[in-house]
């Protein structure tokens, strides 16, 4: 794998570090700030929202540049985000950077993913891709908890401030590693929206809507899961995430390697093991042992689903996958919102602190419906293999030879 892909990754690490860590410093930034837990919560909501709006918008805008010029500029926005929320003065000023840093996040990932699989040969683009993700999975084994431990001892600005450090880093890497690759001749704003007509650009979307979504259905009320259920002290919460962070790299780059080899079947084991797995931890998160399992289980599954649905994107939107890519991404952020807001809504109903599994399960299994349905439809419209015209006349001969026999 070329040099490139390391400073991708050290980009995709900062970015995953600072979309996750602020969930273990909602309390120390609540208390500066004098707001309510809550309202901090907004941090975290406005950040997501912002990858699912800016992810179109940044590449639309980036369309008349260059790929690697692209990403440096994605990537100093992303430092003057953190940098703006480490200085902030007020809540609100706060919220406008982690809203500016998360501009920076659908794109940097979406052209990052064209950029990665256009450095390799065709049979190791997933693997490409995969390994600029890691960044990303590495960041919830080690930039989480790092920055979360920082930003306990130290204060949060700090750790916004390394963040932003670490976006310094990814700059110069990519402005060092990554060649420059000029945006391709002929490709205009209407070709990459054409890719959206495409029936089977949206379904694998939407697999990645409902595939992830089910991820996150558990993952979201993981603490009060695992403290009222399992019976951990809230002290574990953390190292069991650290368990999540590992499955997810594992399963990332195990999905990226066999992605390359079949991606469809890659998809349906990924999918349909996690919707078991999912339906299962309603069971195994009534003990301890068999929920730490059941948790890195999780993370591996649904990262290992990553990579193809990344590469079914660019295949299929072939031709014009860089605003296909970055929605794309996008559309993991917004199977995060609708499976938080399914898990919480059978939880306010009564069900109990397990039901979140059993949402994410349906959701992965729809998933999988979804990539049946996807196979399908492509096997109907390959078109039929041209007949061998040597075989074609051997057959044409024998017919003609039994007619004669026939005749006499």
């Amino acid at each position: 794998m070329p040099l490139a892909l390391l400073a991708l990754a050290i980009g995709a690490f900062g970015i995953g570090t600072t979309e996750f860590v602020i969930m273990g410093l909602l309390p120390e930034v609540a208390g500066d700030f004098d707001v309510s837990i809550p309202t901090a919560g907004f941090l975290v909501t406005g950040y997501a929202l912002g990858v699912m709006f800016g992810a179109p918008l940044m590449t639309v805008l980036g369309t008349k540049v260059s790929r690697k010029r692209m990403l440096m500029l994605l990537m100093g926005l992303f430092i003057v985000g953190n940098l703006i929320s480490a200085v902030a003065p007020t809540f609100t000023l706060m919220l406008i950077g982690r809203v500016i840093a998360s501009l920076a996040h659908g794109a940097f990932f979406g052209i990052g993913s064209v950029v990665a699989a256009d450095l390799v040969a065709p049979d190791k683009k997933a693997g490409a891709i995969a390994m600029m993700f890691t960044g990303l999975t590495v960041a919830n084994v080690v930039g989480v908890p790092l920055g979360t431990l920082i930003g306990q001892s130290a204060g949060w600005r700090v750790t916004f401030t390394v963040v932003a450090a670490l976006g310094v880093l990814g700059l110069a890497g990519i402005a060092r590693l990554v060649p420059d690759m000029p945006k391709p001749e002929g490709v205009r704003l209407r070709h990459e929206l054409a890719a959206f007509k495409n029936v089977q650009v949206l379904l694998a979307m939407a697999m990645t809507v409902l595939g992830f979504g089910g991820v996150f259905a558990a993952i979201t009320y993981i603490a009060p899961m695992m403290t009222n259920v399992t019976g951990y002290a809230d002290g574990s919460v953390t190292w069991l995430l650290v368990l999540f962070g590992l499955g997810m790299v594992g399963g990332n780059l195990v999905g990226g390697r066999f992605a390359d080899r079949a991606l469809m079947p890659m998809l349906y084991v990924s999918l349909g093991a996690l919707a078991v797995v999912l339906a299962l931890f309603t069971l195994t998160a009534h003990n301890k042992i068999a929920a730490a399992v059941t948790i890195t289980l999780i993370g591996a599954l649904g990262f290992a689903t990553v990579p193809p649905l990344q590469k079914r994107v660019l295949d299929q939107a072939h031709g014009a996958p860089t605003l296909a890519s970055a929605v794309n991404i996008g559309a993991f952020n917004l199977g995060n919102a609708l499976s938080a807001w399914l898990g919480g809504v059978v939880i306010a109903a009564g069900l109990g602190y397990t039901a979140p599994n059993w949402v994410g399960a349906v959701l992965a299994a729809a998933a999988l419906l979804l990539a049946v349905l996807s196979a399908a439809l492509e096997r109907r419209a390959a078109p039929a293999p041209a007949a061998d015209p040597v075989a074609a006349k051997t057959e044409q001969a024998h017919s003609v030879q039994q007619q004669t026999v026939v005749h006499h």
